[in-house]
């Protein structure tokens, strides 16, 4: 049973969810820096249709929909472990505006409606193919998509892909640092950097 499995159980309107609020098991998870820093670039709106795709835990799917209660996130995850861990993500915050689609991108986009937003936490390495379904039918004029990587190699094909594209972007990278406690004393424990990709589409 989980401790702290309570209903609405963030009542601020921040980003950056402190990472013990969710339920976790061995999917990855966002860290809370990461994701307020991706909440913050998607520039989300009340009604904004969103996409989380490689949703994981469903964190940056907890924390879009607390941002755009008048609209819609689809949290799109191909493990059925990230999928259980998202429902119960949901429940525990007490959300209606998600809506959880077990498949692989891009083919379980190819229901959806257009999206204002998307987060690319996870490609499985069909970044190409994900993003080309985006750009041809599903992102809205002025969309945004919010792209975080944790390689080298996811880095340079989003820049390989986004340098022939039309899109304006911009590259950030995030480095961690966070206290921890070892036998008394204080220590400064790093995190692996994140790659963070901003996509703005203007037609």
């Amino acid at each position: 049973m989980d401790n702290n499995h309570t209903k609405n159980s963030w009542s601020y309107r921040t980003p950056g969810i402190p990472d013990h609020q969710f339920i976790r098991g061995r999917v990855p998870m966002s860290k809370e820096e990461v994701r307020a820093v991706t909440i913050a670039k998607l520039r989300l709106k009340k009604d904004s249709i969103i996409y989380d795709i490689g949703a994981g835990t469903g964190s940056l799917t907890i924390e879009a929909a607390l941002q755009a209660q008048g609209g819609r996130v689809y949290a799109v995850e191909r493990q059925l472990e990230g999928i259980k861990l998202i429902a119960r993500n949901i429940s525990k915050f007490g959300l209606a505006n998600i809506e959880l689609i077990h498949g692989e991108a891009p083919e379980a986009l190819n229901d959806l409606p257009p999206a204002d937003r998307v987060i690319i936490g996870g490609s499985g390495g069909r970044f190409k193919e994900i993003f080309t379904l985006l750009d041809r039918d599903l992102l809205c004029p002025q969309g945004r998509v919010v792209i975080n990587a944790i390689t080298l190699d996811t880095l340079t094909e989003v820049y390989q892909l986004l340098k022939r594209s039309n899109y304006q972007y911009e590259f950030c990278q995030l480095a961690i640092t966070k206290g921890s406690k070892l036998a008394g004393y204080e220590l400064l424990k790093a995190t692996n950097p994140v790659y963070i990709i901003t996509v703005q589409k203007y037609s």
